[in-house]
């Protein structure tokens, strides 16, 4: 079961939106966790470069800040295989290409903006993370 953490949700939510609408605001960029890392992976040492250094490296440093100022890192539990790890992140690489764009990019982005393809997506992969859950949990018993 997973716990209930309603001010950490909405917390974690609102600096999640205030970094989209900054993101957008100072350099009129969609905060798509895949395409920045993308851009960052393959754009060579300039000004568009840094901006995306800067941001996963903060995606990076978040859980770090945390542990200072509660003492404490998240607690993370992960049940499944290093296997099937490395294939629903295959798969989840696949799907941003093939949907151009992730969740980041279209769940928080692209429905803001009421984009009818982020609309589209986000509809999408939660139908299909909702089909997976139940299948894993109540027809394989996972």
């Amino acid at each position: 079961m997973t716990e209930f953490t309603p001010l950490l949700s909405f917390v974690g939510g609102t600096l999640i939106g205030l970094a989209a609408v900054a993101l957008m605001a100072v350099h009129g960029r969609i905060a798509g966790i895949n395409g920045i890392a993308s851009g960052f992976l393959t754009t060579h040492l300039n000004q568009d470069w840094a901006w995306r250094a800067a941001f996963l490296a903060g995606m990076v440093a978040s859980p770090l800040i945390l542990l200072g100022l509660t003492g404490r890192l998240p607690d993370i539990t992960v049940p499944s295989s290093p296997l099937l790890l490395v294939i629903g992140g295959f798969l989840t690489g696949v799907g941003t290409t093939f949907g151009s764009g992730c969740t980041s990019g279209h769940g928080v982005c692209g429905i803001s903006r009421l984009s009818a393809r982020s609309i589209a997506a986000t509809l999408t992969f939660m139908a299909t993370a909702v089909v997976t859950v139940f299948l894993t949990r109540h027809v394989f018993g996972g």
